[in-house]
């Protein structure tokens, strides 16, 4: 079967992104080939062409983008047996090793393996082609679009996150940070039953579209804000303090923020991966009010529902998808998601 060529996107270095002819790769036995349809930029992705690095992971040029995508199977390995040639599946391409102490206790996301855990730097998916192990390759219901499909990915780290802030009914939710996973964040509190969320963000044009996906109440801040105002603001419009709170910036300011606004007793749970690798918190909010600091890395176990969430219309994710592009216009993708005019930006590779 001629597949033709196999063009992706390579990352060379800060502001430095190439579009080049790679070997179709061969899936080995436990493998798919997944012809790619549609590959999501994450702000992960801005940051490492921003920075050479996301957050405190510095990548190791060259690398092919791309870890929120979907497509079609076009070969399949011999050990395969519930995939078949044409299926339409998304990929989970977090690392694993389904061997240590982390994986078989099924927190795969925490994965120690010196070869396929958190210092693994695995090739990307915005390529015309990709080989993935079968296992982590979902097949789609009829009523989910490859479109849709490539939000699942950033959807999952939603629900992770509500699931690490144990968000339920009557919870008062504070979310900072009206990028994609903000606003996912938001979509899943509500779907838990959160009674009121509330979302700032630099960005009103973000936070008009936190008002159509649900938010209760949205607070437009400027960079050079106090953090004490931000959170008197943040109070006197839910007229509460959130009983739990998302930092999805990824900022010490953000996160400060995030603490000092938490109710006593609350939860506060780090999504953003910020350019620090230390932070100056407040410590005495968190231990004489007891404010619960978790972390959050991707996700773990929480695919299925996701996808489950978007094929019953319970999160529409459609409308966070703003711009579409060809892998030939990648630059102009990023500057779209640089400036801010845009939520989740799909490459098309076919």
């Amino acid at each position: 079967m001629d597949l033709g060529d196999n063009w992706a996107v390579v990352f060379y270095g800060v502001n430095d992104l190439r579009l080049e002819q790679r070997s179709i790769p061969k899936p080995s036995d436990d493998e798919v080939l997944v012809k790619m349809h549609s590959v999501g930029i994450c702000g992960s992705d801005v940051h490492q062409i921003n920075n050479g690095c996301i957050g405190f992971y510095v990548v190791r040029p060259p690398m092919i983008l791309g870890h929120e995508g979907s497509g079609t199977v076009v070969e399949v390995g011999k050990n395969v047996t519930h995939l078949k040639h044409g299926d339409r599946v998304v990929l989970d391409i977090l690392p694993r090793c389904q061997k240590c102490t982390y994986c078989q206790a099924g927190r795969y996301n925490l994965c120690t393996h010196p070869t396929l855990g958190l210092k693994t730097q695995r090739e990307g998916c915005m390529a015309r082609y990709y080989a993935h192990p079968a296992n982590f390759c979902y097949k789609l219901p009829t009523e989910m679009s490859l479109e849709e499909a490539a939000v699942v990915e950033p959807l999952a780290i939603g629900l992770y996150a509500c699931r690490r802030g144990n968000v339920r009914p009557g919870s008062v939710v504070l979310i900072i940070g009206a990028g994609s996973v903000g606003l996912l964040t938001l979509a899943t509190s509500k779907a838990c039953g959160a009674t009121k969320v509330i979302i700032t963000d630099v960005s009103q044009w973000r936070l008009d579209k936190a008002k159509e996906l649900g938010a209760d109440f949205t607070l437009k801040v400027e960079p050079n804000d106090q953090e004490d105002g931000i959170v008197r603001r943040i109070t006197s419009l839910l007229d509460d303090r959130p009983t739990v709170s998302f930092d999805c910036a990824g900022f010490q300011s953000t996160a400060r923020v995030a603490v000092k606004a938490t109710a006593s007793g609350g939860t506060v749970v780090l999504v953003g991966i910020s350019g620090r690798i230390d932070m100056e918190l407040p410590v005495r909010d968190i231990l004489t009010r007891e404010v619960d600091v978790r972390g959050c890395y991707a996700c773990v176990n929480d695919f299925k529902t996701a996808m489950e969430m978007v094929a019953t219309g319970k999160a529409n994710v459609k409308t966070l998808v703003t711009h579409h592009y060809q892998m030939s216009d990648i630059t102009k993708a990023f500057d779209e998601l640089r400036t801010g005019r845009a939520i989740k930006v799909l490459i098309h590779p076919n």
